[in-house]
């Protein structure tokens, strides 16, 4: 944590008086005021039961989720991030993986349904509530966050994350961004997600700037999957935002409800999209109407960000050069590897500091001036347009499951949601009985994970091509065969697909 415990007053003092560090668009805090929300936060934390056990965040955008990240970094205690997108289930299974003992949110009653007391320990927008027992839990080290991410089953996986890895990756990125002398950045994703906690908030205190965090609702966004985009012009607006970052469908969204030269657009230097991939047409559509799109890539592992295309130094159709401490190769069979120090899995050992390159599961290649180019996936896994992950036979287990479906085949990698293939059990079974079954199955599922629409096929087998003789689906096979079916279920996203 050096990187955080020797610049924080640096950060704070660098703040004129009266300049916000953070704002929810009601409430401003200057410097002196961050720093007197922090010590009351530690305090808190210090005083629990088991004042070293890591501690939850379940809470909408603002202020006191990051002087909460910020408190638990001095107090070199673990954060565990419950994404609001998440399910009830989903939220036990990361709180029993990470052996929180204490939960910090807005709502008693939700505190309480998770298996922490109603007592909190803490004024303020968020309480701290604690466990009434102690449970297990890996071994963390130094770890500072674990990042859940949606996980390609139902189960999600974390990711542990030390403080300098964060701070590296915002002090990269405040390095490149600095001849834009930003001072406004507008958070518009959830602060459970690591690309906007860390390349947003992080990269803007190194900046001087003030980080404008509302309530997501505000912003436009809901669930994993919603988006509002009229709501998030305004507040752009409303703001003066200077810098954000988007995830592809929310790109996509702002580019069709606006015009060229949109004067509620006029404030923004710097837009990054990433968390998935972004079609290069939807990026030329994004420039036209003079919005500074710049296109990125990253994981979780990686703290997010690994490469960005930036003002002076971008490529159309690349994701940008690597940043300077996250150096790139190719390994012989085209995956993208990423070397310098590695976030690692809840459980798993830290890998080595040095020597040690971790294998994407991306396919790219790097052009002869060190642009980052992505060309596909080696697995089967989709990433939607809003950046989440899902193993396509999560949902299809859930279709098949409520009886009505002999075969499914999920598909949406890069679009605003999920939509399947379907083969009915029998043809006697009416639209509004598939309707039913797949609602049946959406209801067991994230939104992130649900199927939005489908589309009944016939059925494939063995002797189609489409199937292995053990009944798997060909997945690139049947992509092909029904590439006018699978066009259709996205239909109304054409014009800049």
């Amino acid at each position: 944590m050096a990187i955080f415990d020797t610049a924080m007053d640096n950060l704070l003092d660098a703040y004129a008086p009266g300049v916000p560090v953070l704002t929810d668009g009601v409430t401003a805090l200057d410097a002196d005021q961050v720093r007197a929300r922090v010590a009351q936060v530690r305090a808190a934390l210090a005083a629990r039961r088991w004042p070293e056990a890591p501690v939850a965040i379940l809470a909408d955008n603002g202020p006191g989720w990051l002087v909460a990240d910020l408190a638990t970094q001095q107090l070199g205690v673990t954060l565990v991030p419950l994404p609001l997108f998440f399910t009830p289930a989903q939220w036990h299974h990361v709180l029993m993986e990470s052996g929180c003992t204490a939960l910090l949110c807005a709502l008693p009653e939700q505190a309480a349904a998770l298996g922490f007391g109603a007592q909190s320990l803490l004024a303020g927008p968020l309480g701290l509530y604690e466990a009434a027992t102690r449970a297990g839990g890996a071994a963390l080290g130094a770890t500072q966050k674990i990042t859940f991410t949606s996980g390609t089953t139902s189960s999600p996986k974390g990711v542990c994350l030390d403080a300098d890895q964060q701070w590296q990756l915002a002090a990269a990125l405040q390095h490149g961004l600095a001849g834009l002398q930003l001072h406004r950045h507008l958070c518009l994703l959830p602060f459970s997600v690591l690309l906007e906690n860390i390349a947003g908030p992080y990269t803007a205190l190194l900046s001087g700037a003030t980080v404008i965090c509302p309530p997501l609702a505000e912003t436009g966004l809901s669930g994993a999957s919603q988006f509002d985009p009229q709501r998030c012009l305004a507040a752009i607006a409303r703001y003066q935002a200077q810098s954000i970052i988007v995830l592809p469908q929310m790109l996509q969204a702002l580019v069709a409800v606006t015009a060229d030269h949109d004067p509620r657009l006029a404030s923004l230097r710097f837009v990054a999209v990433g968390g998935a991939r972004t079609p290069p047409r939807l990026l030329q559509a994004a420039r036209a109407r003079g919005i500074p799109v710049f296109e990125g890539y990253g994981l979780s592992e990686c703290c997010s960000v690994v490469a960005l295309n930036l003002p002076g130094s971008e490529r159309v159709g690349s994701v940008g050069r690597p940043l300077p401490h996250r150096p790139v190769r190719i390994a012989a069979d085209g995956e993208i590897e990423v070397g310098g120090r590695a976030g690692h899995y809840l459980g798993q050992a830290p890998a080595a500091a040095v020597g040690t390159w971790l294998a994407t599961g991306d396919l790219g290649h790097l052009d002869a001036d060190g642009f980052l180019h992505i060309d596909g996936r080696k697995k089967d896994v989709l990433i939607t347009g809003f950046g989440r992950n899902v193993s396509p036979e999560w949902p299809e287990s859930a279709l098949l499951g409520s009886g009505a479906f002999a075969a499914v085949v999920v598909v949406g990698d890069a679009m605003p949601y999920l939509a399947a293939l379907v083969v009915p059990v029998s043809a006697a079974l009416t639209p509004e009985q598939l309707a039913a079954a797949v609602a049946l199955a959406n209801r067991d599922l994230p939104d992130y994970a649900q199927v939005r629409r489908w589309r009944v096929v016939p059925p494939w087998g063995p002797a189609t091509g489409l199937s292995t003789a053990n009944g798997r689906p060909r997945r690139a096979a049947i992509a092909r065969h029904y590439a006018t079916d699978i066009a259709a279920l996205y239909d109304n996203l054409e014009h800049i697909a």
